[in-house]
Parts: structure tokens; sequence; C-alpha cells
């Protein structure tokens, strides 16, 4: 094999061989707030935020943390929307000691138990929405969190929208239990200016308890080191050497939650000193408002965001023209897509691929070079992509030929919480083992030719099919489950269900079924077709058979996609 071969095919100005120092994450905010103090760092829904004032948030939210006992390694979760306290908790968590546990807002109770429980999270913060704060007062009942620490999207809203929020949406705040167990985000600033400094090894020390299905279908934690995600934004900022210090605008409406918008958006947007349009959610309307108002310049999306921007009447009217690169992981993006949107907006779409063990950018194409349609791009910075032996990790394969996609590099992470024999498993004598099979060209691009892990990825958000399936499980109607992915063309790929009843019970239909589920899994988990069988296909060991399943489902859709010339 052909040692390195994107090595002759790199970039012009970016250099493969770089070492990059690294620093604790909160060294980005430190930097930005002293460099470009009167940058704004952060605009939400209209008001904004300098790096100054980040900075000082940062210190008081650290120092807050450290009077609520919060030392080196306590866990302190996440439980937010895009907004100034998610920036602001997350490095303040960061600079008090602690280590971020993220959790995604479309989470279930019980699936927010579970991680809880796993993770060992002390604290947790979150806002007195209604969609999110009654959730997590349940799990603080029934859990070990310790106190609960309660924002509130008026004090980040610019006149008159905080004076209007509660009036025109009273439904929408919930009502707070003021009880020992709770603090306001507001008393978290007033307990001092700055917090007692930590000692961090960047290297060692866990910055993010990121929670993903790895390649086993399973939710654990990847340890993701402050060493790992201030590498990779570094990697993510040199990858995109075009982009200005202190002049970009970055649009903010990917979840932070997730590690894809952690590091493509919050931390590299940080490290250039950007201005962070956020959004709380994705409302096509509301964001489509927000591009014309402040022109983002950069973006990183997943396709379906793409494909709804296309949809949009403002983008023939020239709305994406600001735009200069966007950025497209999560789910693979089809060709089709890519081609039209760089037609209607003027400005690059670049697809890049990684995964949360790899903090999470692993490769992408570049912003200056080749761009070869329907590759990965080539590796970052400072990081090997290897297609190996599904047999023998340790053997190479040619080029051309498929294998599992391996990675090394300074961004892969620590392990997996708690979990040693699974961190064997993926981390083969320094090779992250993805669970993707692949092939390299000749100049170094990887593409990705299947993806063999159970995980399904729904508008860039992991589904794991384990979950689904024990919920379906629970209705006592039903004997067997099997959970896949299936094509979507919004989506990308939508869970499917296949389900086999108990004797006797013929009346449960496939309505019923999701009935039963609403409150027990997130929207993003709810499959888009429950079909119901007479039996589930078995392996020659008694085992259900997803592949025979896939392979049925992959079967249907062949016709169909024949006839497309």
């Amino acid at each position: 094999m052909v040692e390195r071969p994107w090595l002759a095919h790199y970039p012009a100005g970016v250099d493969w061989h770089v070492k990059i120092t690294p620093r604790p994450l909160w060294d980005l905010v430190d930097a930005a707030a002293r460099d470009y103090p009167d940058r704004p760092a952060m605009d939400f829904m209209g008001k904004r935020f300098s790096y100054r004032q980040l900075g000082e948030m940062v210190n008081q939210a650290a120092a807050g943390f450290q009077a609520l006992g919060v030392t080196k390694g306590t866990k302190v979760g996440l439980f937010l929307p895009n907004c100034p306290q998610f920036v602001i908790a997350f490095f303040g968590v960061l600079k008090a000691g602690g280590t971020v546990v993220n959790y995604s807002p479309l989470y279930a109770e019980r699936e927010l138990l579970y991680q809880v429980e796993d993770s060992d999270t002390d604290l947790m913060v979150t806002l007195d929405l209604e969609a999110l704060y009654p959730k997590m007062a349940q799990v603080v009942r029934e859990s070990r969190l310790k106190r609960l620490i309660v924002g509130s999207l008026t004090d980040v809203l610019p006149f008159p929208k905080n004076f209007l929020f509660p009036l025109v949406r009273p439904k929408d705040i919930a009502v707070v239990t003021w009880d020992d167990k709770h603090t306001s985000f507001r008393d978290l600033l007033r307990f001092g200016e700055k917090p007692t400094p930590v000692a961090v090894n960047p290297k060692e020390d866990v910055a993010v308890l990121q929670y993903t299905g790895g390649t086993t279908g399973t939710p654990k934690g990847a340890m993701l080191t402050h060493a790992n995600l201030y590498v990779n934004a570094v990697q993510s900022r040199l990858w995109t050497s075009e982009a200005g210090v202190g002049s970009e605008r970055m649009l903010g409406v990917l979840p932070f939650f997730h590690a894809f918008a952690l590091t493509g958006v919050m931390t590299m947007g940080i490290l250039i000193a950007a201005e962070i349009v956020m959004l709380p959610k994705f409302e096509l309307n509301e964001v489509m408002k927000a591009i014309a108002r402040r022109k983002p310049t950069l973006m990183a999306g997943v396709p379906t965001m793409f494909r709804a921007f296309l949809n949009h009447p403002a983008a023939k009217e020239g709305a994406l023209r600001s735009l200069k690169a966007c950025f497209s992981g999560g789910a693979p993006l089809p060709l089709e897509l890519k081609r039209a949107f760089e037609a209607e907006s003027g400005c690059k779409l670049f697809e890049g691929y990684g995964l949360t063990e790899c903090s999470p950018v692993a490769s992408g194409n570049p912003y200056s070079g080749k761009n070869k349609e329907g590759s990965i791009g080539l590796p970052m910075p400072a990081t090997d992509i290897l297609i190996v032996d599904r047999d023998d990790p340790m053997k190479e394969m040619p080029l051309g030929e498929v294998g599992e996609i391996a990675i090394v590099g300074p961004q892969v992470m620590k392990g997996y919480w708690k979990r040693p024999e699974a961190t064997a498993e993926t981390i083969v004598n320094g090779r992250l083992l993805t669970g993707d099979l692949g092939r390299m060209d000749e100049e170094g691009y990887t593409y990705i030719v299947d993806r063999e892990k159970d995980l399904i990825l729904v508008s860039g958000y992991n589904v794991f099919p384990r979950v689904v399936e024990e919920a379906i499980y629970e209705h006592p109607s039903v004997a067997e489950v099997v959970v896949i992915g299936i094509p979507d063309a919004y989506r990308g790929e939508a869970p499917k269900a296949f389900v086999a009843l108990k004797p006797g019970h013929n009346s449960v239909t496939a309505d019923t079924i999701k009935e039963f589920l609403r409150p027990r899994i997130g929207k993003h988990e709810m499959p888009v077709e429950i079909e119901i069988r007479p039996s589930l296909p078995k392996t020659m060991v008694g085992k259900l058979s997803k592949k025979e399943l896939k392979d049925e489902e992959l079967a249907k859709r062949q016709p169909a996609a024949a006839k497309v010339p």
C-alpha cells in the first residue's frame, strides 16, 4: 500500500504534519475574550453578547459551580437547547474542574434516568421550559441527581421579546419548584467573579462524556479529553484556512449537545472569534429570518437542513448568498442535493466524516483543492485513515479494496466510560475501528461503501435500535421485535419496526403500538413504519435476523431505484 497517499494531494497551505499543542478547552474562550473583547460572541434571537461578556460569565459560572461543590471530575449535565446558557455553563463547568455530560432535549424520561445513573451525573443545568423542566424535575426525584440549575430564556432575550415571551407563550413556561435542590442560573453567576484555578492535564482529563451507540448500539459515554476536543477544533480550523479570524459569522442551528455542532460550530467558532448566530431549534422560517438578519458566512448542518433551505421561497430570492462555506455531516450527502445547494447559494458545500469517538471530525473534502463528489475527503491534519481487514484490524487493505475504516489521531477518544471491554474492542493498538466499510482511492480520498453498525442516523441524530426495541417489548401484546434503519428521502434514515404478536393478541395494530410508545421514546426514535408479522426471521442459532429484514427492505427499493434515469 502507498504510504499516506493523501500527502501528495493535500490542499495548499494545510500542513498534515502539524504538531498541535493541546490546551484546556476553556482557553478558547480566554483567548477570544483577550484578543477580541468587543467582538460579538453570540447572537441569540437578536440579543448579542461580546467575547468580553462571555469570558466574564464563564468565570462567574465556574465560581458558582465550585461553590455548589463541583471539583475535579464532577459530572455536570446540560439538558439545554442552543442558548447562551449552554455555552456559559459548558465552559464554566470545565473551568471549575468538572466534566460536562450532554443530554439531548429529545430524550424521554427513561433515557434521561439511564444516562444520569450510568454517567454519575451530580448536577444538571436546564431551562424553565415546559418541554424540559417537568421531565428533569421527575428525574431529580428518581435518580442520584443532587441539584437542578434552572435558567430562563427571558434572561437572554432582547427587549421586548423578554417581556412578551411569557405573555404570548405562557404555556411554554413551566412552574419551577424552588426548593433546596434548585438553584437559578442567575444565582449561579452571583457566587463570585472568578473560580479557584484548577490544574488540568489536557491529554488525560475528560472534558466531556458524550453518549453514543458506538459500534454496538448500546448507549455509552465516549470520554473526550480536553486535548481531544481542543485539537479537533484546531484541526477543523486549519482545514478551513480561508476563514478569517474575528470576522466570520457562524450559523448555530445544529444542536450543541451533538458532537458535530459542539466542535464544528461552538468550539471552532470561538477559536476563530466568530459571531455565533444561535437558534434554539430548527424552525425553517425562523432560521431563514436569522440568515436574512445576520447574514452568516459559515454553517455546519445535516443534509435535511440544506434540503429544507432549498425548498424555502427565500432561497430563490438570494437569502443564502451570504454563505461562503457550508459543511455537511451526520448523514450521507446526496450528490443531487450538493449540486443543487451550491448552484442556489453560490457557496461550497463540503462533505466530511466523523463520529463521536473522534471528537468528531476525521476527514473532509478540502476548501481549496480537489473536491470529490461522493467521497468523505482526505484525513484531517495529524490524522491517519486506514482501510483494514474486517477480521484482522492490523492488516491494511490495498488501495481500492473495501475494508473497515479505522482512524488514528489525537482526536480519538480516551475510551468508553466504565466500559473497558467495549473500549478494547473499538480501539485496537491505537486504531479506532468505526464499524463503517469503505475504500480509499489512489489520491487518499475515502468513500463509504456501507454502514456496518446498527446505529440509525435520523437527520444526524443517533437512534439506537435496542432502545426502541426495549420500549416496544414493554407492550404486553408484543412477542418479538426488530428495529432497523430504512432510507428516508428527507431525514436520511428512519426507524422501522417489525413486530410479532403473542397468540390471541391479533387486535393490536401499528397505531396502538405507536400510541403506547409516545411517552416512552423521543419523537426522532418513533418508527415511521411498524410492520406486524406472524413471525420474524431468525438465524440458524435462533437469533432474530436483522440482516434478513434489511435485505428484504433493500430488495423492495431496488426496482424503484432502477427506474430512475
